[in-house]
């Protein structure tokens, strides 16, 4: 019996305002454990919370270029339940009326292009974070609560998602979108971006839902599409063996493979939501809205669409070099210097990516500016510097901070373009290889290429590629 997997996804981003959502404690990351704390984001007796208005402004950002309706009258509500990590007994959230509602976006898979819902967009408050220690002897957990309060956002997708390449790819384009406008740093390894995933499966033709597992905590893209390409195949596995399905809440082993039971999934009635009565609703008038919108960057497919467009570009290229904002602005700082926009993007997308992946190290902290790029690759197109050349002295560039030319001329690596040093150094080569050359002319033509290289070595791969082809290949003429 065939069936297909039904997925929506609940992305939850922190944001990167300086303080927290209802008090003025820090979010920086990395603080010495319980030292970002208050009376407020404790939930000590007698405190008010305040709304932070950065916070609202990112949510309303990113409903924006979801393609959302900003809710104009939007209040924050109580969610009740018991964890270690949560102080006050319940977490502020958003429920009946939330931040923004029914966006969407719009993703390519293997060539079709496919719509995903965004039901909502909401904010609420982060937990806190629990730290085990387990030894021998003792097993011991604690609670850092710096983490509670902080600006936590939530895009919950519809059940508009089929696969588990989908939901990964979904993910991406979130992570990117909130990239380009500022609102989450996305860094999966510190928990800034979360992902938890509601999975069922259906009979293929069947338009009713089946009953859903929720796997949580997915940190990282490659977890997400594991877990969820598991979890489909042991709900498949179970009702074809006549079990079935429970809704509960399940976590990914990553290092067993596999999804286990944490425990039965709450309804929201098991929630007791009630609206927060110490704060007032948020009131969104039309007015603030236009004027954020003005703020919005250009998104990346806007821009991946530019790129192909005003550079010429291929799709792929586009795609590479519009993954960040940064990378594209990289890219375009160079255009600004040369204008052979192909050749850029094989330099950027091969040698300046791979240094940087290398090093572990994004475009932010490249050593290579725009201009000495541009200036390196005027070098070969002048004939200075051959490809090959070039890429010996990229790797300088990236390991000094050096320009090109400086590098060129200390090393002295200026192409040769004198055909009698190259004639000399041909002559020299066909002198050593008696047996490449009669192959040659016994009609072996392809052996030039072994002749090419061996001029190349002996001038240090120095000698102009096209002056030398040309002249070999008259010289191996003249040989009787």
């Amino acid at each position: 019996m065939t069936y297909e997997p039904v997925i929506g996804l609940e992305i939850h981003a922190q944001l990167t305002t300086q303080s927290k959502m209802f008090c003025g404690c820090s979010t920086k990351f990395e603080q010495a454990p319980n030292s970002s704390i208050c009376p407020v984001c404790l939930g000590l007796p007698g405190v008010l919370p305040v709304v932070n208005k950065k916070a609202v402004e990112y949510g309303m950002l990113t409903a924006l270029a979801l393609n959302c309706r900003i809710v104009p009258h939007n209040i924050f509500a109580r969610k009740n339940y018991f964890y270690p990590d949560l102080p006050k007994g319940y977490q502020v959230s958003q429920y009946e009326q939330p931040l923004a509602q029914k966006g969407f976006v719009q993703l390519e898979i293997n060539g079709r292009s496919q719509r995903i819902g965004i039901n909502r967009v909401h904010l609420e408050e982060d937990a806190g974070k629990l730290l085990h220690q387990n030894s021998k002897d003792n097993k011991v957990s604690w609670v850092d609560f710096n983490r509670t309060g902080i600006p936590l956002m939530e895009i919950v997708s519809e059940p508009d998602i089929f696969s588990a390449e989908a939901a990964k790819a979904f993910m991406v384009k979130l992570r990117d979108i909130m990239a380009y406008i500022g609102v989450c740093d996305c860094n999966m390894e510190e928990g800034s971006l979360r992902c938890d995933a509601n999975v069922s499966i259906r009979r293929v033709g069947e338009k009713e839902l089946g009953v859903k597992a929720e796997v949580k905590n997915m940190n990282s893209f490659r977890f997400l599409q594991r877990a969820l390409e598991y979890e489909i195949e042991r709900q498949v596995a179970e009702l074809e063996a006549g079990g079935r399905i429970i809704q509960e809440t399940r976590l990914w082993d990553e290092a067993k493979g596999i999804t286990v039971s944490m425990r039965s999934k709450e309804e929201a009635h098991d929630y007791r939501y009630f609206p927060e009565p110490d704060l007032v609703p948020v009131m969104v008038e039309e007015g603030w809205v236009e004027r954020l919108s003005k703020t919005l960057p250009e998104l990346p497919d806007e821009k991946r669409t530019r790129f192909i467009s005003q550079y010429q570009l291929p799709a792929y290229d586009a795609g590479v070099l519009t993954s960040s904002r940064e990378l594209a602005d990289y890219f375009e700082n160079c255009a600004k210097l040369f204008a052979e926009y192909k050749m850029l993007s094989n330099w950027i997308m091969g040698e300046l990516l791979r240094e940087l992946k290398q090093q572990g190290v994004d475009i932010k902290r490249c050593p290579v500016n725009p201009e000495n790029l541009a200036n390196m690759l005027k070098l070969i197109q002048q004939g200075v510097i051959s490809g090959k050349i070039a890429k010996q002295v990229f790797e300088e560039m990236y390991r000094t901070g050096a320009t090109a030319q400086d590098i060129v001329k200390a090393k002295g690596l200026e192409q040769i373009t004198d055909t009698q040093q190259i004639l000399s150094i041909i002559d020299q080569v066909i002198q050593q290889n008696p047996d490449s050359v009669a192959a040659y002319k016994a009609g072996k033509t392809r052996i030039i290429g072994f002749l090419i290289g061996q001029v190349m070595q002996l001038s240090r791969g120095k000698a102009n590629p096209q002056v030398l082809n040309k002249l070999l290949a008259d010289r191996l003429k003249d040989q009787k």
